[in-house]
C-alpha cells in the first residue's frame, strides 16, 4: 500500500511553515534552526541609496559586519545595483515589494573573484550576491531579485568551448581570470553563490530573469533554502538550485520553474574536480515543487567528487520534463551513492527516471560512444545504490531509460511500491542489479528492452498493457537473469519459465 503522496498545494513556497521541523532522514543531520543576527538594522534609503543602490547596500553591509552582524533591509520599492557582497553575521532582508535589479554592465562586477563555473575553479564574475568565507549570513524578506540587465553581461556571453578545454587546468587558479576585458570571454554570473561559507540561509525570496544558475552554495557547509521561487523558463542553463560540493544541506518548500534543471547536486567536473575533491553530501530536500524545468531532482553532470547521501521526500513535480534524472560523462570522475527518494508524486512531459551516463560527442568527443568499453581509470564514474519508495507517476513518457557505461554500469537501484502511467515502459542498457517490487504501470506499450542488463527483477509488478501480455527484447551477450516473479501476466511472451539466463541459449 502507498503512503500518503502529497499533492501540489501542500508543497512549495505557498506552503511554507513558520518553523524548521526536525529531520528524518536515512544518514545523520544537523538539527537545523533559523539564525540569530544582532539587534541592529540599517534600511538602505537611510544609508543614503539612490536609484544605483550599490554603494548603499555594501556600505550597509560593511557597517553592521564591523559592529557584530544584523540586518540590512531593502524597503519596498525599485533599487538597482551591481555585485553585492554579503559578510558574516549579516542578513539581506528584501521588504514586501522591494525589487533589487541588477546591473548589465560588466565593470559592476569587477574585479573577479574566486568561483566555480559548471565544476571548473576560475576567476571571474562570480555572483550578483555572492559572499566568500563568511559565517552566519542570509538572504530573507518576500522582495524579489532581478537578474542582470541586457547588457554587455548577457551580450558578451562566454566562450562556447567545452569548459575543461577553454581553462588551462595546468594553471594555478588565480591565473584564470575571465574579466571581459577588451571583448575577452567571461563567467556568467550566477545569481546567489555563497562559496566556502558556513550557516547559509536564505528564506522567501523570488529570483527572476538570472542570467546563468540561480542558487550555489559552493564548497559550503551548513546551508539551509526555504520558501524560495525561482523563474527562468527560457533562459539556458538557467538551472534553480545547484549544490556544489557542499554539504548538511537543507532545502524545503521552494517552487522552482526553470530552463534547465531544477533541484541540483554537482561535485566538481572532471580533472579539476578530482583536484579538489570534496563531494556534495548530507542533502535533504522535502516539501518542494519543481514545475517546469529539464529535470526536477538532477544528480550531476559534475560529479567528481561525488554525490552521496541525498534524501528527497514528499516532493511534487508537475510538467517538469525529466522526474529524477542522472547525469554524468566517461571523463567526470566520481558520481553518485546512497540516494534515497520517497513520496514523489511525477506529472511530467518526460520519463520518469533518466540515466544519462555517456553524454554526446560535442562534450566528450568519442568518449560518447558506447563500444568499445574502456579501461577503468580514475575518472570512470558510477551511479550506484539508489532507492526510491511511494511514487505516483500520474504522466510519463517512459517509466525507466538507462544509458549506462559499459565499463561502470549503473548498479543496484530499488523501486518499491509505485503507481504508474507511462506512455513507455523500460529500456535499460549496461545496467546490473535493477529491481521493480509492488509496482501497477499502465501503459499502451507492451515491450520491455534490455541491452547488456543482468540481474533484473520485476516482483510483485502488474502490467496493464494492450492485450495483457508483455515482450521482452533482449540484446548484447551480457544480458543475464532476467526474472518475473509474482507479476500479471506472469511472464513475458514466448517464455516457458519466468526467468532468462543466458545459459539457456548456450
Amino acid at each position: 500500500m502507498l503512503a500518503t503522496i502529497p499533492t501540489a498545494e501542500q508543497v512549495g513556497a505557498k506552503a511554507l511553515p513558520d518553523e524548521i521541523a526536525p529531520l528524518r532522514a536515512p544518514f545523520a543531520m544537523p538539527e537545523f534552526r533559523k539564525p540569530v543576527f544582532p539587534d541592529r538594522s540599517l534600511e538602505i534609503a537611510d544609508a543614503g541609496a539612490d536609484a544605483k543602490a550599490t554603494a548603499a547596500i555594501q556600505g550597509a553591509i560593511d557597517r553592521l559586519h564591523a559592529e557584530g552582524g544584523g540586518t540590512v533591509v531593502i524597503p519596498e520599492g525599485r533599487w538597482k545595483s551591481g555585485r553585492i557582497i554579503l559578510k558574516s553575521n549579516v542578513n539581506l532582508h528584501l521588504a514586501e515589494g522591494a525589487e533589487l535589479h541588477f546591473s548589465g554592465e560588466l565593470e559592476d562586477y569587477r574585479p573577479a573573484v574566486f568561483t566555480r563555473h559548471e565544476g571548473v575553479e576560475v576567476m571571474s564574475l562570480g555572483a550578483c550576491i555572492y559572499a566568500l568565507d563568511q559565517d552566519n549570513i542570509a538572504v530573507t524578506g518576500k522582495g524579489t531579485l532581478f537578474g542582470p540587465a541586457p547588457g554587455p553581461v548577457r551580450d558578451q556571453m562566454m566562450t562556447e568551448a567545452v569548459v575543461e578545454e577553454f581553462v588551462p587546468l595546468d594553471r594555478p587558479v588565480s591565473e584564470r581570470v575571465y574579466e571581459g576585458h577588451d571583448g575577452a570571454p567571461i563567467f556568467l554570473p550566477m545569481f546567489i553563490s555563497p562559496t566556502r561559507c558556513t550557516r547559509v540561509y536564505i528564506e522567501g525570496v523570488t529570483l527572476e530573469k538570472t542570467a546563468f544558475w540561480n542558487i550555489v552554495p559552493v564548497y559550503c557547509d551548513g546551508v539551509v533554502i526555504r520558501g524560495v521561487t525561482v523563474n527562468s523558463v527560457g533562459i539556458p542553463r538557467g538551472d534553480g538550485i545547484d549544490i556544489e560540493s557542499s554539504r548538511n544541506v537543507l532545502i524545503e518548500y521552494s517552487t522552482l520553474n526553470n530552463g534547465d534543471d531544477c533541484f541540483t547536486l554537482k561535485a566538481g567536473r572532471g580533472r579539476d574536480g578530482r583536484r579538489v575533491n570534496r563531494p556534495t553530501e548530507n542533502v535533504v530536500i522535502r516539501h518542494c515543487l519543481a514545475k517546469r524545468g529539464h529535470g526536477a531532482i538532477t544528480v550531476g553532470s559534475e560529479t567528481a567528487g561525488w554525490v552521496r547521501k541525498l534524501h528527497v521526500h514528499d516532493c511534487v513535480f508537475e510538467q517538469t520534463g525529466t522526474g529524477i534524472r542522472f547525469k554524468t560523462r566517461r571523463p567526470r570522475g566520481g558520481g553518485g551513492e546512497n540516494l534515497s527518494y520517497e513520496r514523489i508524486r511525477m506529472n511530467l512531459d518526460g520519463k520518469a527516471f533518466r540515466w544519462d551516463m555517456l553524454g554526446s560527442a560535442t562534450y566528450v568527443g568519442e568518449l560518447a560512444e558506447r563500444l568499445p568499453p574502456r579501461e577503468l581509470n580514475p575518472l570512470t564514474p558510477s551511479y550506484r545504490d539508489i532507492t526510491v519508495r511511494d511514487l505516483i507517476v500520474e504522466n510519463a513518457t517512459r517509466l525507466i531509460h538507462v544509458t549506462g557505461i559499459p565499463e561502470s554500469p549503473m548498479s543496484g537501484f530499488l523501486l518499491e511500491n509505485a503507481v504508474v502511467r507511462s506512455r513507455q515502459l523500460v529500456e535499460a542498457s549496461d545496467t546490473v542489479a535493477m529491481t521493480l517490487r509492488h509496482v501497477t504501470i499502465e501503459s499502451p506499450d507492451r515491450t520491455l528492452r534490455f541491452l547488456d542488463a543482468r540481474d533484473v527483477l520485476f516482483d510483485d509488478v502488474r502490467f496493464e498493457v494492450p492485450g495483457g501480455a508483455i515482450r521482452v527484447e533482449l540484446r548484447g551477450p551480457l544480458t543475464d537473469r532476467i526474472r518475473f516473479e509474482n507479476t500479471s501476466p506472469p511472464r513475458p511472451e514466448g517464455w516457458t519459465g519466468d526467468e532468462y539466463r543466458r545459459a539457456d541459449t548456450d
